[in-house]
């Protein structure tokens, strides 16, 4: 077994069967709401376990069956290689961006972390937060 195939199924994990950290981020992935983002890090902080590096490493192996785009980087840059299918999803979602500066890659935005980063507490209108 290569260490990737250790890395992706946590060691001990049967082929199929999701490691037990992996639920949990995409839990939280799943509970992002529309509009909203959380980082990496915020998500690690979240649950009170691992770091950035392996909420990134969990996104990227198992990421596609939640919505991805809401968890983002501390920078607020898109993701790369997947910059036009994640502003697809925000725009949908009216999750707030900032301008690109003349002198950006591409010219792509940006995320307006203070306005779009969500820490979890209920919304007004009763969602549910971590407990």
């Amino acid at each position: 077994m290569s260490q990737d195939e250790t890395d992706a199924t946590g060691g001990g994990e049967q082929p199929g069967e999701l490691p037990e950290y992996a639920e949990r981020v995409l839990d939280v992935a799943d509970l992002i709401p529309p509009g909203r983002v959380m980082t990496y890090g915020d998500v690690a902080e979240w649950l009170g376990d691992g770091g950035p590096r392996q909420v990134g490493r969990i996104m990227a192996l198992y990421g596609s069956a939640v919505p991805w785009w809401r968890v983002v980087r501390a920078d607020g840059a898109l993701l790369p290689g997947h910059e036009l299918r994640a502003l697809g999803h925000y725009r949908a979602e009216g999750t707030p961006l900032r301008d690109a500066s003349r002198r950006a890659d591409g010219h792509l935005p940006r995320l307006d972390m203070r306005r779009a980063r969500w820490d979890g507490a209920p919304a007004p209108g009763g969602e549910e937060s971590h407990t």
